[in-house]
């Protein structure tokens, strides 16, 4: 029985190791004059990662969009001004946004594990305004930027 757990441990903490960390800042404006927008909007992850989304201005959040992620995917919401960390657990698309801009556009696209397959379910999610339109771009980049 101790071998059977000191083999789990092992497996687990290597899994672990191999995990990343992405950070992600939210912007009011970034270097190129691009306004209300995460500093990375195409995002590729790995299952295991952890995504953290850093407020360097105020009146911004993260959170993901009901029925915009990868089934089994727990689905979060950061407070308006706080970090908030999301674990990638499942591959697939998932789309992030900021909630009081994302209207204006202020919208990430994750793609854990080079999936697409979700593609489809991630075009019919309700985002709005101008951020439905940035969702399909990223999309059609992802594709076209698939490894």
């Amino acid at each position: 029985m101790y071998k059977l757990l000191s083999v789990v441990f092992l497996i687990w903490s290597s899994v672990a190791a191999l995990a990343g960390t992405i950070e992600v800042e939210m912007l009011t404006k970034n270097d190129a004059g691009d306004r209300m927008v995460f500093s990375q909007e195409l995002i590729r992850a790995e299952v295991g990662d952890v995504i953290r989304f850093l407020p360097t201005e105020r009146s911004h959040n993260a959170q993901s969009v009901k029925g915009a992620l990868p089934d089994g995917q727990k689905s979060f919401k950061g407070k308006q001004n706080k970090e908030v960390e999301y674990l990638v657990t499942e591959t697939g698309l998932t789309v992030v946004v900021c909630a009081p801009h994302q209207a204006m556009g202020m919208v990430a696209l994750i793609v854990a594990g080079n999936d697409l397959s979700n593609a489809q379910q991630i075009l019919d999610a309700r985002v709005r305004g101008k951020g439905k339109d940035k969702v399909k771009v990223l999309i059609e980049q992802a594709k076209a930027t698939q490894p």
